[in-house]
């Protein structure tokens, strides 16, 4: 009897992050990134990020992330490590640009030149 075919995953449509203030979060990630604001609530706020979107929710309850994580591919690594620094972030230790937002999402970031795209 032949297996049925499976669908392929072909890549990301968004990524939800738990966050505490809609605004703090907004104001937050503006300061290291430039993005496109898709909409907002009261709620929850929508970024693009090219093809893909970053949904950031109310309501971060757990403890900051220790290894789940998720890459953020750049197109400016150094420009990053620049607005952490100016924002008073510090990197966390290791091989990588990683760093916990105020909630304790842990986001690693990637330089354009590193990602595994085919």
């Amino acid at each position: 009897m032949p297996k049925p075919k499976k669908a392929r995953a072909i890549g990301f449509n968004h990524i939800a992050l738990e966050v505490g203030d809609i605004d703090q979060a907004l104001e937050f990630y503006g300061r290291l990134f430039e993005f496109t604001l898709r909409g907002r609530g009261k709620t929850a706020a929508f970024i693009d990020l090219g093809d893909q979107f970053l949904a950031l929710q109310k309501g971060r309850r757990q403890a900051p992330d220790d290894g789940r994580h998720f890459g953020l591919v750049v197109d400016d690594k150094d420009a990053v490590r620049r607005a952490l620094k100016a924002g008073g972030v510090k990197p966390l230790p290791g091989p990588f640009l990683d760093f916990l937002d105020p909630w304790g999402n842990r986001v690693e970031i990637v330089g354009y030149d590193n990602i595994q795209f085919t």
